[in-house]
């Protein structure tokens, strides 16, 4: 069977190349790229994206769970990883692998400082988490004096960064709010410093804080959803870079009144042609997608859903149209895009990238 038989999301790696310069272009030279591979790289294929980043010349990527990071370690990605909610669990796999690990809490820091003290080492690379208003995860300015008090007295741990996470930098009509979370972190960040003695990376900006406020950069930035193709300006169109393909498995006529699918929700008119594809709900494809509220393009058209989404198929209505068994279906990529898609489902591009199960195989396009 070749590869393309089957189901598949197509990775474009000229179109993640363009989107990448584009982010790169909008920083200072010094400033380092950190790009986030986190759930299965927004469902992207975590292995072959880190790969990808590695070779383009990303500084670090960021996973969010320890055994996201020791899959990539496993298969022979070197670059610098933080793993964003280490928890405790994991502390002598993330060690031995040299994951570095988000510290949000006293509590964190206190359980990874003894596993450390364990093997005798000091000066382990970690991340401080600051809380500046997501209210999620981090330290508050109020716990800033016991986090330094903790830090100079204990050398198995060496700050290599500060960081905190924007909560809406892609909607103008709260920049009011995050241009309070900059300066609580402006504050925070300067108090540890020169608490510290020495001066760690520092880095807030995600992917529509890049595009919205290039000023505050500083040592890092975060580029998630922005390098898989989605922008936070109207203005700005980047490169899908995923595609989720298949081919039509069968071609039924049905007469006038025939029904389709579970519950027979698709009824047929007069002259009824449908196509049954091999992606359902188990592969991303949203129920609610179902029942002509979606089409998907075939042979340079639209043809929309009819009848539910079953788990492992669903069925387009191609009537009129050219169609024949093996021809390639497009669910998203350039037509539709993963927008369109979200915008039916009333949800972002995020959910449906990150929901394309690990059975779909990932194909880099070059």
């Amino acid at each position: 069977m070749r590869e393309d038989d089957f189901s598949r999301l197509e990775l474009d790696l000229k179109g993640c190349a363009r989107n990448y310069r584009y982010f790169r272009s909008l920083l200072e030279p010094s400033t380092k790229l950190l790009v986030l591979v986190k759930a299965n790289a927004y469902g992207h294929g975590a292995v072959e994206f880190a790969a990808m980043m590695q070779r383009a010349g990303a500084d670090y990527l960021a996973v969010a769970y320890p055994v996201e990071g020791l899959e990539l370690r496993r298969n022979g990605i070197s670059l610098p990883v933080i793993v964003l909610t280490a928890g405790t669990d994991f502390f002598p796999e993330i060690i031995e692998t040299r994951l570095e690990p988000s510290i949000p809490n006293l509590e964190s820091l206190e359980a990874f400082c003894a596993h450390l003290r364990q093997q005798g080492l000091r000066e382990y690379p970690v991340h401080i988490k600051l809380d500046t208003g997501m209210h999620r995860l981090g330290f508050m300015t109020s716990e800033i004096p016991a986090l330094l008090d903790y830090l100079k007295s204990h050398p198995e741990v060496k700050v290599k960064s500060l960081f905190s996470h924007l909560c809406v930098a892609e909607d103008p009509e709260q920049d009011a709010f995050t241009h309070n979370q900059f300066q609580l972190f402006e504050q925070n960040t300067r108090t540890l410093s020169d608490g510290l003695g020495y001066t760690p990376m520092r880095h807030i900006l995600n992917s529509a804080g890049i595009e919205r406020f290039p000023q505050y950069q500083y040592d890092m930035v975060r580029l998630g959803i922005g390098i898989y193709g989605i922008s936070a300006l109207p203005g700005v169109r980047l490169s899908p870079v995923a595609s989720l393909k298949c081919k039509v498995l069968q071609i039924k006529h049905l007469r006038p009144g025939d029904t389709v699918g579970y519950g027979r929700w698709g009824k047929a008119a007069e002259g009824t042609v449908i196509a049954t594809i091999p992606v359902g709900y188990a592969d991303g494809i949203d129920r609610h997608l179902g029942r002509g509220k979606a089409s998907f393009s075939i042979n340079g058209h639209r043809a929309p859903t009819i009848g539910n989404i079953c788990m492992d198929m669903c069925m387009l209505d191609v009537t009129g149209l050219d169609v024949k068994v093996g021809d390639t279906v497009t669910v998203f990529g350039a037509d539709p895009s993963v927008e369109e898609l979200a915008d039916i489902l009333g949800t972002i591009p995020y959910e449906i990238l990150a929901s394309i199960p690990r059975r779909i195989e990932r194909i880099i396009v070059r």
